[in-house]
């Protein structure tokens, strides 16, 4: 009994790490080959930290299946999506951003673009 206290005591104590706030927060969708980068930035062009970014994808056989991604912005206002089919339901995807009051959107046609693409989304006022 003595060592499982002492044990939960030494675990206590360990300092808790923080997230690195440049790393670049990744949201993997598993469901194929595409990827995308994002840059958020406000009305003057400075990067949103903490800005969500959301995606909605139908994909497969008449779009029956469907994912629903969301991913923040580092410090830099970055964020990547990876891991989204090459072939979706309307051949496009609409990414919408908000912050707050602010919010934006971008576009990705993920059969011309499928590896990578670096995008911007300016938010604006609602």
């Amino acid at each position: 009994m003595l060592r499982c206290c002492v044990l939960l005591f030494a675990t206590t104590l360990l300092p808790a790490q923080t997230p690195d706030p440049r790393q670049v927060p990744i949201m993997d969708g598993e469901a194929g080959p595409c990827s995308v980068a994002f840059t958020v930035t406000d009305p003057k062009g400075a990067p949103v930290y903490d800005a969500r970014i959301k995606v909605h994808i139908e994909y497969g056989f008449a779009g029956v299946r469907r994912l629903d991604l969301e991913a923040a912005t580092n410090v830099d206002g970055k964020t990547q999506f990876k891991g989204l089919p090459k072939k979706v339901k309307g051949g496009i995807l609409y990414f919408r951003a908000a912050k707050g009051e602010l919010e934006g959107s971008a576009s990705y046609d993920p059969q011309k673009s499928c590896s990578g693409e670096n995008s911007a989304i300016q938010l604006g006022q609602i």
